[in-house]
């Protein structure tokens, strides 16, 4: 198992994961390898709060063409989606 706090990579800040903040979800891109006790972990460890359940999502690469045609690949990630209990919040400040 790997350090636990090292699961977390960084809050993933957008509308949606700011209008799941009102119903006391988190969104943060973690470890692609990472595994939802591992997230736990990293949360009651980083945040000291005790997560009610963690949902994880995989998002694949994408294949992109940018400017006068160049073609890239836009890079794929983890998610986690956190639920806390009513009261609980997460500061990201």
């Amino acid at each position: 198992m790997a350090i636990t706090h090292h699961a977390l990579i960084r809050p993933h800040i957008t509308e949606r994961a700011t209008a799941l903040a009102t119903q006391n979800a988190y969104v943060f891109i973690v470890e692609p390898k990472a595994t939802k006790r591992e997230v736990i972990a990293a949360v009651r460890v980083i945040y000291n709060v005790l997560p009610l359940k963690v949902n994880t999502v995989s998002i694949p690469p994408k294949r992109r063409v940018g400017r006068r045609g160049i073609r890239g690949v836009k890079s794929g990630y983890k998610k986690a989606i956190v639920y806390l209990k009513t009261g609980e919040t997460i500061s990201f400040s």
